[in-house]
């Protein structure tokens, strides 16, 4: 193919090729430096900030955490007031053992009246209540305690058994001694060992 150049063609050339080579020569080197080079003189150097007054602060608090402390059950709870009106019973049957001598247990006249409102008898009746009392505070604050999965040698199992059966006999004996306005009713050994029942049962769990 065969090319015409005409002069205004070689005119535009020239031109081109001259402003081309200012734009080059008015550019700066090249810079072929890293960063970081660029804004580090020797001499300099950098501080880092190590802020070892708050570090040394939090291992001391870190160190200074005291461990956690005992559970420690508040006084008027279903635990303390199930304990306390266990001993109360103890104490009240142990009363009651006291001030049996003021009634004729043994070798007594068949038409002998029997004092059912004296001292010996309100401190059984009252030994009584508190026994179920105590049933009832266990039964509500310990439930969950009582399990037949541990056996019966379990202390917690011992301590219902033996809680419940010796205020069962207490409250037997009571009511044998209660429904007998004459004559002879022995009925002390079932109180005594009631009491006792209730006694070790007290002393498994304590």
């Amino acid at each position: 193919m065969k090319m015409n150049s005409t002069p205004w063609q070689w005119a535009a050339i020239f031109c081109l090729a001259a402003w081309g080579g200012s734009v080059a020569a008015a550019e700066q080197t090249l810079d072929l430096t890293l960063p970081a080079q660029r804004f580090y003189a020797p001499g300099q150097s950098f501080i880092l900030a190590a802020n070892t007054e708050e570090t040394a602060k939090a291992k001391d608090v870190s160190a200074a955490v005291a461990p956690a402390a005992e559970f420690d059950a508040p006084l008027l709870s279903g635990s303390n007031a199930h304990k306390y009106l266990g001993l109360g019973t103890v104490v009240l049957a142990g009363l009651t053992a006291m001030t049996a001598s003021e009634g004729c247990e043994h070798n007594c006249p068949a038409n002998q009246t029997r004092d059912l409102n004296s001292t010996h008898a309100k401190l059984a009746y009252a030994t009584t209540a508190m026994a179920a009392a105590t049933i009832t505070s266990g039964l509500i604050s310990h439930w969950g305690d009582f399990s037949t999965e541990d056996g019966w040698s379990d202390p917690d199992n011992l301590h219902v058994l033996l809680g419940v059966a010796g205020a069962a006999l207490m409250a037997y004996a009571v009511q044998k001694s209660a429904s007998q306005s004459t004559g002879q009713v022995s009925h002390a050994g079932i109180a005594e060992l009631g009491a006792l029942g209730m006694a070790v049962a007290i002393k498994l769990t304590w």
